[in-house]
């Protein structure tokens, strides 16, 4: 076909949009609009049971009141506050600070963190910041959250993936993909991960293989990308353990925040704390933050004071405790993760069926499922269109081949019967495609 002047060919686009990392999201996406009566064990937003439009105002207006009470804001003030330009590092970053002290036992200057639209954009400013010249590479778990991809592919930074395990990281395999980076004659910048309840896998590192991880991180110089959007979900049962953060001593780590699950994702907060010491040419020294919001400040100039408000207003309500404001959703989040497992088990009694397996995650909202037969796209489609059922295919996260016969199920977005019927409707596809499997050999 021939273009017109105005048109533009794939091959003179950034070579990232033809990566399908970029594409996944949308995919997703797309099946589930074609298919809105399927009940959708996809889904990794939060759930809706306890959102109420009556308490936006509201915690606008705690908001308001923390402005003139506790940082003497007289009336213009806070209007200009909410309805202009704002501060580029954001301006919850004290009540941020405040709930990383609460909740997680994080002692950070307020200054080092940078309030960002959503943790997408905190993960685009670290890896666009640590990325200088083609050497530069990030090291990420495999399988793993997408977004990072894309993140790394949009400023050009090589992605090295290293295994993932029972125990959440093969960290023997970390060194060694350091050690192969270095014989590349690249530079291993930072190790991205979840270390609770990782998106897509649910998998958790224990606190022997946190403590181990920022030893081998100190002994590589590598600095730890740590994303911690699920660590307060734990199971009713279980123990929260440290955040790699909590535990950091010499600021290897830099946190990456969300309020998307514990908060609401429509108002697009995330944060980054980055307390490393930069140092300048003339001898002086700044925060990273700093650094990271001069991007941000020619990226999206400030996140949305209003969405800031907002949210800083329900921190404030729950004393900037997001594990006290999320006492109703821990529940939901462990029952249903209950109720997966004990229909799996009723489903594919271990005995009986050996080719159907699944991991047993302590947490979160995601299990994988190991299945008999090639769990893509197609399976997808086909499980939505005769089934009713969506579900992930767990190839979507991994940086080429990987988890062909494998499938991503959420637990965050259904009820006890919505999840009662899906691995009704699950089981049944799984029958119908292992039979399919079978029938081929």
């Amino acid at each position: 076909m021939e273009l017109l002047a105005a048109d533009l060919s794939t091959d003179r686009l950034h070579a990232a949009l033809r990566d399908p990392a970029l594409a996944s999201m949308n995919f997703l996406n797309e099946v589930a609009s074609r298919f809105p009566e399927a009940i959708s064990l996809a889904a990794g937003r939060p759930s809706e049971d306890f959102f109420d439009v009556d308490d936006l105002p509201r915690y606008l207006q705690v908001f308001c009141d923390y402005l003139a009470a506790e940082r003497g804001a007289d009336a213009a003030l806070v209007r200009r506050t909410l309805f202009q330009y704002g501060r580029t590092k954001g301006i919850i970053h004290e009540l941020l600070a405040r709930n990383l002290a609460c909740d997680e036992g994080i002692d950070v200057d307020p200054e080092s963190i940078v309030v960002t639209v959503g943790c997408q954009e905190a993960m685009f400013l670290v890896l666009r910041a640590l990325r200088t010249d083609e050497r530069d590479v990030v090291l990420t778990v495999s399988p793993g959250y997408v977004g990072l991809a894309g993140a790394a592919r949009l400023v050009d930074m090589p992605l090295w993936p290293v295994r993932e395990n029972e125990d959440g990281v093969d960290l023997d395999h970390l060194v060694e993909q350091i050690e192969a980076v270095h014989a590349a004659g690249q530079r291993p910048r930072a190790f991205y991960l979840v270390p609770d309840f990782a998106n897509p896998s649910g998998a958790s590192l224990d606190l022997e293989a946190r403590q181990r991880l920022l030893a081998i991180a100190a002994e590589h110089d590598l600095l730890i990308l740590e994303d911690n959007p699920y660590g307060l979900f734990q199971a009713e049962d279980g123990q929260r353990l440290p955040t790699l953060k909590a535990l950091d001593t010499s600021r290897r780590v830099i946190y990456l925040g969300s309020l998307a699950k514990t908060c609401f994702p429509g108002a697009r907060v995330g944060f980054a704390v980055a307390d490393q010491r930069v140092a300048g040419a003339d001898g002086g020294s700044t925060l990273f933050a700093d650094e990271l919001s001069k991007i941000k400040s020619m990226l999206t100039v400030n996140t949305s004071p209003l969405a800031q408000a907002i949210a800083g207003g329900k921190l404030l309500e729950h004393d900037c405790s997001l594990l006290k404001a999320n006492t109703r959703e821990i529940q939901l989040y462990s029952r249903n993760m209950r109720l997966l497992l004990e229909g799996m088990d009723r489903r594919f009694p271990r005995g009986e069926n050996h080719q159907v397996s699944w991991n047993t995650p302590g947490g979160g909202f995601f299990a994988v499922v190991t299945v008999p037969f090639i769990a893509d796209d197609t399976a997808l489609e086909y499980g939505a269109s005769k089934y009713g059922v969506l579900w992930t295919p767990m190839s979507h996260f991994y940086d080429g081949r990987g988890g062909e016969n494998q499938l991503r199920l959420s637990v965050s977005a259904v009820s006890p019967d919505e999840m009662e019927a899906g691995l009704d409707r699950l089981a049944m596809l799984i029958a119908d495609l292992s039979d399919k499997e079978v029938s081929t050999q």
